[in-house]
């Protein structure tokens, strides 16, 4: 088994804490995990792009594939489009519905929706108000992680969640908890 993700979205919205934990939990299986470098400015306000190759198998390329990709996970809907070519044509978007304006010619919201309504496999979500409705706002990321556990297919969202209390496991109990409270809304979120 193997799953190709793309995790996209803008500096500082906790895209690589979202490929932390992923790869933990992959570790912690016994899956085989390739990272492709982020591409991008990962300072605040910067576009970010990570390939995660998660596989039983051995995996020779840590790059995904135009085409090839199994699922984009994004924190951002303009950045959820930017990576559609590299979607498989059954692979799934995971995103947030909300825009991060931060270009004077950001896309008209409108438009986005449409092109992502447009799409056959999308899950959006306006997960900084599910965030706020969780008393998590700081953990708007952890929600769209919950939300994308059921297409990763490859690790559990069991193992996922476990995957949260180590990797904030110095920040705290309370930390911990909050996170995995926000994994579980975005898990349960539309059903």
């Amino acid at each position: 088994m193997k799953k190709d993700i793309i995790l996209a979205g803008v500096g500082g919205q906790g895209i690589l804490t979202i490929a932390t934990i992923i790869g933990d939990a992959a570790a912690n299986a016994g899956i085989n995990l390739k990272q492709a470098e982020v591409h991008g400015m990962s300072q605040r306000g910067g576009d970010v792009q990570s390939n995660l190759r998660l596989s039983t198998d051995t995996i020779h390329s840590d790059l995904i594939k135009q085409g090839c990709a199994d699922l984009i996970i994004s924190m951002e809907p303009m950045e959820a489009l930017r990576y559609v070519p590299f979607l498989d044509k059954e692979g799934w978007i995971v995103t947030s519905s909300h825009p991060f304006k931060n270009i004077p010619n950001y896309p008209d919201e409108a438009v986005l929706a449409q092109e992502l309504n447009d799409m056959p496999h999308v899950v959006s979500l306006p997960i900084d108000d599910v965030a706020r409705e969780n008393n998590a706002p700081k953990s708007a990321n952890i929600i769209l992680l919950g939300m994308a556990a059921k297409y990763i297919e490859i690790l559990t969202p069991e193992q996922l969640r476990n995957s949260i209390a180590r990797v904030f496991a110095a920040k705290g109990e309370q930390i911990i908890e909050m996170n995995q409270k926000a994994f579980d809304a975005g898990l349960n979120a539309g059903k």
